[in-house]
């Protein structure tokens, strides 16, 4: 099918800059957050940014160089989580609210080589506060020793909806910013790119 081989091209023009970045910065030991960690990020809910964070994953996990693990950090709304049949499952939450809990052991792998998911995991009432905490660091840097050549993808809280996923944006080696032509309000992706800060590779 034409459109789905266009899509299809369209998705590897987006990853390749950030394998790129990602495999250059592993060689040179920067510093700074991993490269190899990545956000989708969207200004409000409903820009699209789960369905874009679906087909990078899927573009990257193509790459003969990278796996990839896709993490459902929408919390307040897993879609992710629920596109995959995996909602009932533990998953980042769990981690984030036991520190005896291994990462590691809420990886669950596809049948899609080279690509695994964390789920959303058991909701909680302060499941976005979690995001922002110490613990969230550890569990990030837990996932990128769990395979260093490989890509962790976070599927984000949309920026405009809580502190936390600013502060989350934070801890990211880089962004990819979902916008919805004719949708997103052009305030809503300036107040966005302004909450991530202009250091941030976006």
């Amino acid at each position: 099918d034409t459109q789905k081989q266009l899509l299809a091209d369209q998705y590897r023009a987006i990853t390749r800059p950030l394998t790129r970045a990602a495999s250059e910065t592993q060689q040179e030991q920067r510093e700074g957050p991993p490269p190899q960690l990545m956000m989708i990020a969207s200004a409000l809910p409903g820009d699209g940014k789960t369905f874009t964070g679906v087909n990078l994953a899927l573009s990257m996990a193509r790459e003969a160089d990278h796996s990839v693990v896709l993490v459902d950090g929408d919390v307040v709304k897993p879609h992710l989580s629920k596109l995959f049949g995996i909602d009932r499952e533990p998953g980042l939450l769990d981690v984030l609210a036991n520190e005896t809990l291994d990462v590691r052991s809420v990886i669950l792998p596809t049948d899609i080589p080279g690509l695994s998911l964390v789920p959303a995991g058991t909701a909680s009432d302060t499941a976005t506060e979690m995001l922002a905490s110490a613990r969230m660091a550890q569990v990030m840097q837990q996932l990128v020793a769990w395979n260093p050549s490989g890509i962790v993808l976070f599927d984000s809280l949309p920026i405009l909806l809580t502190s936390e996923a600013r502060v989350l944006s934070a801890l990211m080696g880089q962004i990819i910013m979902v916008i919805r032509a004719g949708g997103t309000p052009q305030q809503a992706v300036a107040g966005s790119l302004e909450a991530i800060g202009p250091e941030k590779k976006v």
